[in-house]
């Protein structure tokens, strides 16, 4: 009852006293055991890809009907997902063995695996060269670079390795610029952004992230120049100038972060933390951010996918005993 309250004391600031995000529907996931990490969707086909790491599998869900439909096992670790609607295929990067295999999306055969040398995590799509884009850590075999070192990987829609871009160490969340060619891209080992040119395949800059530790999340809002960027300790939301690098503000979060979203359209930035509580901030200007709203989750409820096409937001609640997928849809 209490976290109720909460919700509606945070919610009398806004003008017309409407919640920002409402839950309308629980997705369950049978026998789908621990942590889930990232998303992807089919919006024309109304299908949500949820990478189960911890249950080792591949969740397709059918949004239509409300349920799942289909079951990729056997993956060491799946982290990644991208589905490519133009070519209906399924990229699933694994971190267990640094391996991303790319599905057809119909029938879910394997058409090709691309083996990078560890932890292949988050997957971007580059939408001016139609390639895919994994994170993964690097190795000593991978030009006789020092271990921790790590690189973006760039995928043509066959699987094929088309070149890759060094970086510094391993690389979690980044965000690619639609209207530049800036990659933003979060290396928390190194404290810092390293910000990448990706036509040429260059390190601009490397921006320090002084305020906390683990820069784990990130989103980007491009019309305003400004990075939103999460860290653990202690749990705050940042506020970089794309500009500049500089840091320009700061908010405190209930706890740990793995994913964050900035909505456009309503100027607000959605943060899912694992110590029960989904976060609503309102951007009053490119500076300064309000917490709106806070929302309970179970437990170790860190990530999702906002869809801003649709307007709606996956969460995906962890396995304890079993997974679900909880629908918000925002106002």
């Amino acid at each position: 009852m209490k976290y109720c309250i909460a919700t509606v004391l945070l919610l009398s600031g806004l003008a017309d006293g409407q919640e920002p995000l409402t839950l309308t529907t629980h997705i369950p996931l049978p026998n789908v055991k621990g942590r889930i990490d990232h998303s992807s969707i089919d919006v024309k086909g109304q299908r949500l890809f949820v990478a189960a790491v911890d249950n080792h599998t591949l969740e397709v869900i059918d949004l239509k009907a409300g349920k799942r439909v289909r079951t990729i096992p056997d993956l060491d670790e799946p982290q990644g997902v991208y589905y490519d609607p133009s070519t209906n295929r399924l990229f699933v990067a694994c971190g267990g063995d640094g391996v991303t295999n790319v599905y057809d999306g119909t029938t879910f055969k394997l058409l090709a695996s691309y083996k990078f040398p560890d932890d292949a995590d988050n997957i971007r799509y580059d939408p001016r060269t139609k390639q895919v884009i994994v994170g993964y850590a690097g190795a000593k075999q991978l030009r006789k670079r020092q271990e921790g070192t790590g690189g973006l990987g760039f995928l043509d829609t066959n699987g094929k390795l088309m070149r890759d871009v060094v970086i510094d160490a391993h690389p979690e969340s980044f965000r690619l610029e639609t209207k530049g060619t800036r990659i933003f891209v979060n290396v928390p080992d190194n404290q810092e952004i390293e910000v990448v040119d990706a036509v040429k395949g260059l390190i601009l800059a490397r921006w320090p992230v002084t305020s906390g530790t683990s820069n784990f999340p990130m989103s980007l809002d491009e019309d305003h120049h400004r990075l939103f960027v999460g860290v653990w300790k202690p749990p705050q939301l940042l506020t970089f100038d794309t500009e500049t690098g500089k840091q320009v503000a700061s908010s405190e979060i209930a706890g740990n972060t793995d994913d964050l979203f900035y909505d456009a359209s309503k100027g607000r930035v959605y943060v899912l933390t694992q110590q029960s509580f989904l976060e609503v901030f309102q951007q009053k200007d490119p500076d300064h951010y309000d917490r709106i709203a806070r929302y309970p989750t179970p437990p170790g409820t860190g990530t999702g996918l906002f869809v801003p096409e649709i307007g709606k937001f996956f969460v995906s609640v962890r396995g304890n005993p079993n997974a679900e997928i909880r629908v918000y849809e925002t106002k």
